[in-house]
């Protein structure tokens, strides 16, 4: 098998770890070594240092202003920038929609598109989910039917995180109700402030309001948004969500968290814990098992080899283990965690990090319910391995 592990990728190692630490503003660190939400200009304000740098897309080709990075330096800059302290790279418009332009879209499309998401100056949001179509998205049901030089939008998608920030919005949508499930969806971009547009945020579980149901009523779409051929949208989602498994395995959020379950512990006097001993090894053997797994997909992605579905896996065990690892945060915290109030986190999002670590710590154990639903349920993903790897 390839070794991913060259000179070259270690020093662009070091290279991203030292642009972080010279370069990622101190006030976004805390947030997120705090779990403390994030607004649109942290996140924004963080991605034009990226743009700055060149960094924002990487791995995109530099025919489209990316740097060509193989999958093992996205894979490094994705562990290292997180691990760090840095925000979610939000990838709605670098990871998904970007890849599928500049691989699908018509010329005018790459040319009206991409520069937006290259210089972090148009946000995007994904329109997959419906109230009635989460994994299974060849149930969905929004309609976009073919008048002259437009499409008319009606229905609705749900679970859309941060429309109420976005720009445009890309969206699967019905275009042949007599068709087989999936070979009846087409793959559309939708200004959001195209009249009949509506979103409406949803709170979530933690207290925030990331999540958001957005409406389409006789919305009037250009065809020129519609992303290469009507009818075969399916192709171009399934492409996409391979985007988002690879990149699912996190494991330098994981060791992120577990840094700040040993702080947790040394503070409330925990830390000689046979049982919290015992966690953080199990732990430690987790992630090491789950980013020699994430290496060995790379490296057969490198030579050639991969067969397209070996990304559930790291999907299934990297939304596990996060999940596990925040729940044990919790534990530590004991009762301390029985306080949490996300309205107070929020008003007090810039005092010391040991004065509000605790309650970020709940927030986040909240929020990682989300990680084995989104991106295709973990059961979907189980239920791929059985049939593309097991053959069942």
């Amino acid at each position: 098998m390839t070794t991913i592990w060259t000179p070259e990728l270690r020093a662009f190692r070091d290279d991203v770890r030292a642009f972080c630490e010279e370069n990622l503003p101190a006030d976004i660190r805390l947030k997120v070594l705090a779990g403390v939400p994030l607004t649109r200009p942290d996140h924004m304000r963080w991605q034009d240092i990226l743009a700055g740098k060149g960094w924002l897309v990487g791995f995109w080709p530099r025919a489209y202003g990316g740097c060509d990075w193989s999958a093992a330096e996205t894979y490094v800059f994705q562990e290292e920038t997180t691990s760090s302290g840095a925000p979610w790279l939000l990838p709605f418009g670098v990871n998904y929609v970007g890849p599928v332009i500049y691989t699908y879209g018509s010329t005018d499309q790459k040319a009206e598109h991409l520069p937006g998401i290259t210089s972090n100056e148009v946000f995007w949001c994904q329109g997959y989910s419906e109230p009635n179509a989460g994994s299974d998205l060849a149930g969905l049901k929004t309609r976009a039917v073919r008048d002259g030089e437009y499409y008319i939008v009606n229905g609705t998608k749900i679970w859309t995180t941060m429309a109420h920030w976005a720009d445009w919005i890309f969206c699967l949508v019905r275009t042949d109700a007599a068709a087989v499930p999936q070979r009846g969806i087409s793959f559309l971009l939708i200004d959001l402030r195209t009249r009949g547009v509506t979103i409406q945020p949803i709170k979530s579980i933690e207290g925030d309001s990331h999540l958001n149901q957005v409406f389409f009523e006789d919305v009037r779409v250009p065809a020129r948004n519609l992303v290469g051929e009507e009818n075969k949208g399916w192709t171009y989602a399934k492409f996409l969500l391979g985007h988002e498994r690879v990149l699912s395995a996190e494991v330098g959020k994981a060791r992120r968290y577990l840094r700040r379950i040993k702080r947790l512990a040394a503070r409330n006097g925990k830390n000689n814990s046979p049982r919290l001993k015992d966690r953080l090894s199990r732990f430690e053997v987790d992630l090491l098992a789950l980013e020699q797994t994430t290496l060995r997909v790379l490296g057969a992605i490198l030579a050639g080899e991969a067969r397209g579905h070996e990304a559930s896996v790291l999907k299934i065990r990297g939304s596990a283990i996060l999940q596990q690892i925040s729940d044990f945060a919790v534990d530590v915290l004991g009762t301390e965690a029985l306080s949490y109030d996300p309205e107070w986190l929020r008003e007090n999002a810039g005092m010391p990090l040991e004065e509000i670590e605790s309650m970020g710590v709940v927030s986040e154990a909240l929020y990682t319910r989300a990680p084995t639903i989104w991106g295709g349920s973990n059961e979907i993903q189980r239920n791929i391995l059985a049939k593309h790897a097991l053959g069942l």
